[in-house]
């Protein structure tokens, strides 16, 4: 379908596969052809179920910090834009949609598995929001996302921290719902799929409507609350910091402004 991101069919489950070698960074040509992938399987009535996947070795290891590390607020502001959006039009899906994390799910990687129904992890899985070693926070829903699923306490260590979660832990805490063996794991996605597929395509949409209903608020305000600080931050001298030293591979000196 594009360059990064294409879309493979099984009868009625198709697979959003991102392919951006090595490392599935997101950029915004990976943002804008996830959200038209998610869109055309969306409004494509012979699919009843999908699956997100990185491959065998990568889910997607978050965005493309070198050029990343160049903007200020104008010039990140289109790009986390995209990738919110793209997890908006994932999460928007009407249909069960998994994805399987194989390797490392960080940053928008990880903001992306969010925005799917069930996350199945290898036990190689390593998942995490690490932005606030950069200076800045997550940006494309990380913030809303995380306590509606794991609670506010687990959310904020994980945020705070930047620290990884393996797959066990993200089991423990209810970041992801099943682990298996790596090779193992998008065969099982791809079989719950085909169950789902076999299942009431609209009753599926409606339980997923109310479901996000029942959240208790309109997810939102708190997305644009979260687009918003996230931009600001790139106009501080500590993001800039914690980008040049992850580039220089050294511990980032933040000085606080």
């Amino acid at each position: 379908m594009g360059e990064f991101v294409r879309i493979e069919r099984e009868g009625a489950v198709a697979t959003i596969r991102i392919d951006r070698p090595p490392a599935n960074a997101i950029s915004r040509p990976v943002s804008l052809e996830l959200s038209a992938a998610a869109r055309s399987v969306g409004s494509d009535h012979g699919v009843r179920a999908i699956v997100v996947w990185g491959g065998e070795r990568i889910f997607a290891a978050g965005a493309d910090i070198k050029a990343m590390a160049t903007f200020g607020p104008e010039g990140v502001g289109p790009d986390v834009a995209a990738l919110e959006a793209a997890c908006r039009d994932l999460e928007a899906v009407p249909k069960p949609a998994i994805a399987v994390i194989n390797g490392f799910a960080l940053g928008g990687g990880c903001e992306i598995a969010l925005a799917c129904d069930f996350r199945y992890a290898a036990q190689d899985a390593q998942l995490g929001l690490p932005e606030i070693r950069l200076g800045i926070i997550p940006g494309a829903g990380g913030t809303q996302r995380l306590p509606r699923l794991i609670g506010l306490a687990k959310a904020r260590d994980m945020i705070f921290t930047g620290r990884h979660v393996g797959a066990d832990e993200a089991l423990e805490i209810g970041l992801v719902d099943r682990t298996m063996a790596p090779a193992e794991a998008y065969p099982a996605a791809l079989e719950e799929a085909r169950k789902f597929a076999e299942g009431p395509t609209a009753g599926y949409a409606a339980a997923k409507r109310a479901l996000q209903a029942s959240l208790g608020g309109d997810l939102a305000p708190g997305l644009e609350v979260e687009r918003e600080v996230f931009v600001r931050l790139f106009s501080t001298h500590d993001r800039e910091e914690g980008m040049r030293a992850f580039l220089e591979k050294r511990e980032p000196r933040f000085e606080g402004r």
